[in-house]
């Protein structure tokens, strides 16, 4: 199999050649700041509204890099162009990028400070979602509380996640097969790990969490849109528990998914256990939008364990 190619710091360079010294900030402090995308039809889905929320991240953390946002999304370009070769016709890839800010000056103190770029393509792994278009996802309220925004502002994508990996371990202690959702400092509904949540209620429409409160997701804006064309009412506001445990419908919505239908929280059915008509709908017209059914072709390019 090809090797996949991966740009750092304006070299190409084999996957397996990829080195960051443990002395890079990124590492010691988890002072990441990152977007992970995909290809629909292979084309990079919403490229630039990703590239905006990196340069918006960047500017939190106060990283300054050598490439403009023109340059990046040349780079992310080429990076698909390199690697296209990885999947067969029909499939997609995933890209990520990923800013350090460089070597950390006590593990380096004579390295010149500067941010490092990473961007890499893979194969997606289809095979570890494939099946929930069908089945729905379960979830698990965590005991694990989003970090709160007096810590790092919602907005800011990064990858210090340690929050989001004990969430998953306690939901899939308690309920195997679980991710978790998170609630925030007040108790109301945040996100999963990795994912935004949202709930649909009959007379009420899409429901998601306060804007400012959440990260702005891609998937989610997307999501929004297509309701929205579809004339689905949508509201944001604080979710309560039991408001979501009493939903019609709960999704998730990512990059590598783009939706799922979430069909059990906490071991009890949501909406019958079954993804719902709003979910298929939407999805629906979220395939027809990119020119990809994206629940076929996941099927289709699932590999076997």
């Amino acid at each position: 199999m090809k090797a996949p190619l991966a740009y750092l710091d304006g070299e190409w360079l084999p996957f397996d050649r990829l080195s960051i010294p443990i002395s890079d900030a990124g590492f010691v402090l988890g002072t990441t700041v990152t977007e992970q995308l995909r290809t629909l039809g292979g084309r990079l889905f919403r490229l630039e509204d990703h590239l905006a929320r990196l340069a918006r991240s960047m500017e939190i953390v106060g990283l300054e890099v050598d490439r403009s946002i023109d340059e990046l999304a040349q780079i992310a370009r080429d990076a698909v162009a390199r690697n296209w070769s990885l999947v067969d016709e029909g499939s997609d890839l995933g890209l990520g990028i990923f800013v350090t800010p460089g070597p950390y000056a006590t593990l380096a103190p004579r390295a010149e400070q500067r941010a490092r770029v990473c961007v890499y393509a893979y194969p997606l792994a289809f095979e570890q979602w494939a099946s929930k278009y069908e089945t729905g996802q379960a979830l698990a309220i965590s005991s694990i509380r989003q970090v709160p925004t007096d810590c790092w502002p919602a907005e800011l994508k990064c990858r210090s996640r340690m929050h989001y990996y004990l969430a998953d371990r306690d939901a899939a202690q308690r309920y195997p097969g679980s991710r978790a959702v998170l609630l925030d400092q007040d108790g109301f509904l945040s996100e999963a790990s990795t994912a935004s949540v949202v709930l649909y209620r009959e007379g009420e429409g899409v429901v998601s969490p306060r804007s400012e409160k959440i990260l702005p997701g891609i998937s989610l804006m997307t999501l929004l849109e297509i309701a929205a064309e579809r004339g689905i009412p949508q509201v944001q506001r604080d979710i309560p528990v039991d408001e979501l445990r009493a939903a019609d419908e709960i999704w998730l919505a990512s990059t590598s998914i783009c939706l799922q239908a979430v069909t059990r929280l906490d071991g009890q059915p949501i909406s019958q256990g079954a993804p719902g008509p709003v979910f298929r709908a939407l999805l629906a017209a979220w395939s027809e939008q990119v020119g990809v059914d994206i629940a076929a072709q996941a099927k289709r390019f699932a590999r076997s364990s």
